[in-house]
């Protein structure tokens, strides 16, 4: 009794644990689920707005607005073209890796350009734009190199299996329309019939006898034998003429 006392708590310490793991799961997924949900909606936001001030605001604001826009466009799609194109490609490990150092000069840049929007002395943001200018011009470079090397090696290798596939159907194509007509039946000797018993070995029908040139031919046609009239049959009487 004592023991399965012990296996029911046994089994129900069990299932506590695996429900308390199981929600826990549960709620980290719908934590991340949240977290990427409002980074997708604040990033949508923030561009948005930079878009809307590259056409209200004029000056060194609005071109540090345009610069912003420009290096986070890039540098998203470079990240999705990269984290897509990894699950179906390993050796693109080695780009995500200079990608992520690539990133880090990427959010650097961005925050001091976020920084700067608020900057109050138009002076100061005229003499910085041109190195921030070429910054960012370098960082987008970088990005679309990456981003356009992994989409051409994608497609090089789409194109390379559209090829394969279209040799392996014109194979197959021509396969299947080489038919031939099926071969007749052969002629063959008829088999030897069985041994019998009383000979040892196989025995031919004996051609037919020539018939010798003085033995005359016979009629085909048996003319008929004249019977022996005896004494006491009747002489067969004569037809009336009248």
């Amino acid at each position: 009794m004592e023991a399965v006392i012990t296996v029911i708590a046994l089994l129900f310490l069990l299932f506590v644990v695996l429900g308390a793991y199981a929600t826990v799961k549960v709620i980290g997924a719908a934590k991340r689920g949240v977290d990427r949900t409002i980074s997708q909606a604040r990033r949508t936001v923030e561009d948005t707005t930079l878009r809307a001030k590259t056409f209200t605001q004029l000056g060194p604001a609005g071109e540090i607005a345009q610069l912003r826009l420009t290096l986070r466009t890039s540098m998203r799609a470079t990240q999705d073209a990269l984290h897509s194109g990894v699950a179906e490609d390993e050796s693109l490990k080695e780009s995500l890796g200079l990608f992520e150092r690539l990133s880090v000069h990427g959010r650097e840049l961005d925050d001091e350009l976020r920084r700067l929007e608020s900057e109050p002395d138009k002076r100061t943001l005229s003499t910085r734009l041109p190195e921030l200018r070429e910054r960012t011009e370098r960082i987008t470079q970088s990005a679309d190199s990456l981003r356009w090397a992994a989409r051409d090696r994608a497609r090089r290798f789409a194109a390379d299996d559209l090829d394969s596939l279209s040799e392996q159907i014109d194979v197959e194509a021509g396969a299947l329309r080489h038919w031939t007509t099926e071969p007749g039946p052969t002629a063959s000797w008829p088999e030897a019939p069985a041994p019998d018993t009383a000979t040892s070995g196989q025995t031919w029908p004996e051609p037919p006898r020539s018939r010798p040139a003085d033995e005359p031919p016979r009629s085909a046609i048996t003319p008929p034998v004249q019977r022996p009239t005896y004494p006491w049959q009747k002489k067969p009487r004569p037809e009336s003429t009248t």
